[in-house]
């Protein structure tokens, strides 16, 4: 959004505030929907399940009984291995939720500095000669 005329100062803040806020409910919008994210894994043979959110913390893990009978090295290695599925999946759906959002965040036009006040000032005080 290009520097208005002066006569057009009032609405350029007015649009600039109102994107600012749209950006704000969107950024909010977005971590909700992360918070909400769940990524999910489930080994070959079905017996270990898990769930992770959007951040790859550990929400939910199912080992079925029947598991139990791979023995102990081979059902740390299928609960890691989905463990670290699940974490990824939340993760990926995470970043793919960012991504989109980022757009958003990128529209907002740059923040006015103090040359836009400097000119103002400038411009109101030539008015007065």
């Amino acid at each position: 959004m290009p520097s208005p005329a002066p006569e057009n100062d009032a609405e350029y803040l007015t649009d600039y505030f109102t994107q600012g806020q749209r950006i704000i409910r969107d950024l909010q919008a977005v971590g909700t929907a992360i918070r909400q994210t769940e990524g999910r894994a489930v080994s070959r043979d079905g017996l270990i399940e898990a769930t992770a959110d959007g951040h790859g913390g550990l929400t939910r893990l199912h080992i079925d009984p029947r598991a139990l009978r791979l023995g102990e090295g081979t059902l740390a290695r299928e609960i890691t291995a989905v463990l670290r599925a699940a974490q990824d999946d939340g993760v990926r759906k995470a970043q793919e939720i960012v991504d989109r959002a980022e757009g958003s965040a990128s529209a907002l036009p740059q923040p006015l500095d103090e040359t836009f006040v400097r000119e103002r000032v400038e411009q109101a005080a030539r008015d007065l000669l």
